[in-house]
C-alpha cells in the first residue's frame, strides 16, 4: 500500500506541476490587451476599455455557445477570429486594388496580386503595440476595414442570421455592437501580429489565413505529432503493464448468505431517492434539448416550423444541453456517495438525513437558478456584471455564472463533510479497505475544522 501512496503522490505532483508550468507560460505569453486602438493619423478606432466591454458583450450573449474564438466554442456559427481576419484582409486587398489598379483584387494578374499580398502580410505581421501608452496603432486602411467588418457583424448579430442560428437582437444596440466588434478585432490582431522578437503570432499563426501569412508552424506540426505518439505510447504502456502482472490471487470464500440480505435503508439513504428522480428528469431534459440543438443546424430559427429562436435561442439550448449533462453526472456522483456512506460503515450519523435534505435543496436552487440566469443573460435581462456573476460566463462547460459556480463548490464541500462523517466509523475497523478510504478522505482528514464538526 505504501508504494501505491508514493505512486499516487508522484502522479499528483507531476500532473499539477505540468499544469502550473503551462498556466504560467500562457500568462507570460498572452497577447496584450490595450486600452485603445488608433490609426496612424490619430483617429480612435476602438475607444478606451471597449475591448474588455466587448468581451463582456460576447460572454453575455452566450460566448462559446455562439461560434468560436481562436477555435474554442461551438461550430454552427463560424470561428469569429477567422471570419473577421479573412473579411478584414480581403477588404484591404480590394481597397488597394481599387486605388492602384481601378479593379477588384480578384481581377488582377498574379504578379500584382502577389505584390499586394506581400504588402498585406507585412502590415498584418507588424505588432503596433506600445506598452508605454497601452495602445495599438494600425494603418488607416485597417481602420476602414474595421468599419466594413462592423457593418457585417451588425447585420449578423443585430438583425440575425438563420444560417448561424443567431436570432435578431442578439446584440441589443449599436454601442454594444461596436464594443463587441472591438473585441473581435483584437482577437484577429492577436492572431496575425508577430510576438516581439519572434517570427510567429501570439496564437502561433492560428487560424490558417494565407492572405496574411498565417500558416502552420514547424513547432505546431511537430508537437501535434509528438502528442499523438505520446498518447498512443501511454496507452500501450498501460496495456503492457496490465498484461505483465501476475495472475490475480484467488478470491476468498463466498459468504454463506447475501451480505445485503438483511440490509434496511437508513433515513439518509431514503432521503437520497429524490436525487435519483431529479437525475432521471435531467437526463430526459438533456436528450430533448439535444434534439432541439441539433435541429438548429438544419433549421436555424425554429423546430420543425415552430419559430422558437426568440424564446429559446440556440445559445440557450446548447448551454442548457451541456450544463444539464454536467449537473446530472455530478448529482449522480453525490447521491451515490451519500447512499453508500452508511452502507460502508454500517452506522447512520445523527442528523445525516437532515444534511441530505439541505444539500438537495441547495443543489436544486443552484441548478434552477443557474439555468434561469443563463436564459436571462442571453435575453438581455441582466447587466454585464450581473450576467457574469449570475447569468452566463460565456465559457463552454463553465457557462453558469461565477456566483453559482462558487455556490456549487460550497455544495461539494458540504457533500464531502456528509460522506466523510458517514464513512469515518469504517476507518476504525482493520482491513485492506482502510487504505482506499484514507485515500478518499485524505482532504477531509487534514482539516481540523471538519474533524471538530464531525
Amino acid at each position: 500500500m505504501k508504494k501505491l501512496w508514493i505512486t499516487f503522490a508522484a502522479v499528483v505532483v507531476f500532473s499539477f506541476s505540468v499544469l502550473g508550468w503551462i498556466g504560467t507560460r500562457i500568462y507570460q505569453e498572452m497577447p496584450p490587451i490595450p486600452a485603445r486602438i488608433v490609426d496612424t493619423t490619430g483617429n480612435v478606432v476602438v475607444a478606451d476599455g471597449d475591448i474588455g466591454r466587448g468581451q463582456n458583450v460576447w460572454q453575455a450573449l452566450g460566448g462559446m455557445e455562439v461560434g468560436s474564438i481562436w477555435g474554442h466554442g461551438s461550430y454552427v456559427a463560424p470561428d469569429w477570429t477567422a471570419d473577421w481576419l479573412h473579411r478584414e484582409s480581403t477588404f484591404v486587398l480590394d481597397d488597394w486594388a481599387s486605388a492602384e489598379f481601378s479593379k477588384p483584387y480578384g481581377q488582377l494578374d498574379p504578379e500584382n496580386q502577389g505584390k499586394l499580398r506581400a504588402r498585406l502580410e507585412q502590415i498584418y505581421s507588424r505588432n503596433g503595440y506600445d506598452a508605454a501608452t497601452n495602445t495599438i496603432t494600425i494603418e488607416p486602411v485597417r481602420a476602414r476595414a474595421f468599419e466594413s467588418c462592423l457593418a457585417h457583424f451588425s447585420q449578423v448579430f443585430m438583425n440575425g442570421n438563420t444560417a448561424y442560428a443567431i436570432p435578431p437582437g442578439s446584440v441589443s444596440n449599436p454601442e454594444r455592437m461596436r464594443q463587441f466588434a472591438g473585441f473581435m478585432f483584437w482577437t484577429a490582431w492577436s492572431a496575425a501580429a508577430k510576438r516581439p522578437g519572434d517570427s510567429v503570432s501570439y496564437t502561433n499563426n492560428w487560424p490558417y489565413e494565407p492572405q496574411v501569412g498565417n500558416r502552420p508552424t514547424g513547432d505546431s506540426v511537430l508537437w501535434t505529432g509528438v502528442s499523438i505518439i505520446m498518447l498512443l505510447a501511454g496507452i500501450c504502456a498501460m496495456v503492457w503493464w496490465y498484461a505483465s502482472q501476475k495472475a490475480a490471487e484467488p478470491e476468498g470464500p463466498v459468504p454463506p448468505t447475501d451480505p445485503l440480505g438483511s440490509w434496511a435503508a437508513t433515513p439518509s439513504q431514503r432521503a437520497t431517492l429524490k436525487y435519483f428522480y431529479v437525475i432521471s428528469a435531467l437526463i430526459l431534459a438533456q436528450i430533448l434539448l439535444g434534439m432541439v440543438t441539433a435541429h438548429y443546424g438544419v433549421e436555424g430559427d425554429g423546430f420543425y416550423g415552430i419559430k422558437i429562436s426568440r424564446i429559446l435561442p440556440y445559445a440557450v439550448t446548447r448551454t442548457w444541453h451541456v450544463q444539464i449533462g454536467l449537473f446530472w453526472i455530478a448529482t449522480a456522483w453525490l447521491a451515490a456517495g451519500l447512499f453508500i456512506g452508511p452502507l460502508i460503515s454500517g452506522k447512520e450519523p445523527k442528523f445525516q438525513a437532515l444534511g441530505v435534505h439541505v444539500l438537495f435543496g441547495a443543489l436544486l436552487a443552484i441548478v434552477v437558478g443557474s439555468l434561469a440566469g443563463e436564459w436571462m443573460s442571453v435575453q438581455h435581462k441582466l447587466s454585464d456584471a450581473n450576467a457574469f456573476l449570475w447569468g452566463h460566463q460565456g465559457y463552454e462547460y463553465v457557462d453558469l455564472g461565477r456566483g453559482w459556480q462558487i455556490l456549487l463548490f460550497a455544495g461539494l464541500l458540504i457533500w464531502l463533510f456528509l460522506v466523510g462523517r458517514a464513512i469515518r466509523p469504517a476507518l476504525k475497523v482493520a482491513g485492506e479497505h482502510r487504505g482506499l478510504l484514507h485515500l478518499f478522505l485524505s482532504p477531509l482528514e487534514r482539516s481540523p475544522c471538519s474533524t471538530a464538526l464531525v
